[in-house]
């Protein structure tokens, strides 16, 4: 039998991953936080976390037990709330990149919003962050682009997006319908940090094509890489869904890939407000369309 109140404190633990804020949340001392943590992966005979240079991580073991420590918080308070009549007070929470949730998911949270049923929290992560929060239960849900299946969670498209190249509408690309790699040869492009995937998808298409280009600006973010384009510095490639600041078109770039958006939930997410979340993001998942042609 585990013990409740050693999983309550890890679960605790686990989404803050710091023991001094897990102490300050639980009003708990540091020590008696490590006691109960360190009590429960003995019971339990695995490593629930390990070091990582000046960091703490979880194990595959303790992401499981983390998740299930949530999935307990959660069905008790739906039981209270049952058999005392109230609402369920608890947030469900959507995890995902600033991009997803500035153009992809707005139509979706809104509705789900307006019907009111339970508060609604949104975590803003990068594709790895955000599989860690839903892997370790600090997210009902998550949108993420993967790079092939995820251990321990489920994952379905949730929808495609082309790839665009944007552009002042004086460029002399302007006048073509669609652009091909090889049209960007001689071009300043304003790309993310090297590594990013985009990045590196780009970069190795353009070899591909023979096209000799060169580094505008390194810009995180499809925000500050079509802000840049607008001030003329260059060419940006972007997701299709995203909506352009004035001055500003868009042409698609076919040579690239669709970015495929997947919804990843932990495999019991079959009722509650989280199972509620996940259909109304599948009714709505290609809402994001009538909003880049308005």
């Amino acid at each position: 039998m585990v013990n409740l109140e050693w999983l309550n404190t890890f679960t605790t633990f686990a989404r803050t991953m710091n023991f001094m804020r897990a102490s300050e949340e639980l009003h708990l001392s540091q020590p008696a936080v490590h006691l109960q943590v360190q009590k429960l992966q003995d019971a339990l005979g695995v490593p629930l976390y390990r070091r990582d240079g000046r960091r703490l991580v979880l194990t595959e073991e303790g992401r499981r037990a983390a998740a299930f420590g949530v999935e307990m918080h959660e069905r008790s308070g739906e039981f209270l709330a049952a058999l005392h009549g109230v609402p369920v007070l608890e947030p469900v929470v959507l995890c995902a990149g600033e991009g997803a949730f500035l153009y992809v998911l707005g139509p979706a949270i809104g509705q789900f919003v307006k019907e009111g049923a339970v508060p609604l929290r949104l975590l803003t992560l990068d594709g790895p962050g955000t599989i860690d929060a839903v892997q370790r239960g600090a997210a009902h849900l998550g949108v993420a682009v993967l790079q092939g299946p995820v251990d321990g969670l489920q994952s379905q498209v949730l929808t495609e997006v082309e790839q665009v190249v944007v552009m002042p509408k004086h460029h002399r690309l302007a006048s073509k319908r669609a652009v091909a790699l090889s049209d960007l040869d001689g071009e300043a492009l304003i790309v993310p940090p090297p590594g990013r995937p985009l990045r590196v998808t780009l970069e190795q298409a353009l070899v591909r094509a023979g096209a000799r280009w060169r580094v505008a600006v390194e810009a995180g973010g499809w925000e500050p890489m079509m802000h840049f384009a607008s001030l003329g510095m260059g060419l940006a490639v972007v997701n299709a869904c995203c909506r352009l600041p004035k001055g500003l078109i868009a042409r698609p770039l076919r040579e690239l890939p669709c970015v495929t958006y997947h919804l990843l939930h932990r495999p019991n997410l079959a009722r509650g407000a989280g199972a509620a979340l996940k259909k109304t993001l599948l009714e709505h998942r290609n809402a994001w369309v009538a909003g880049v042609k308005k």
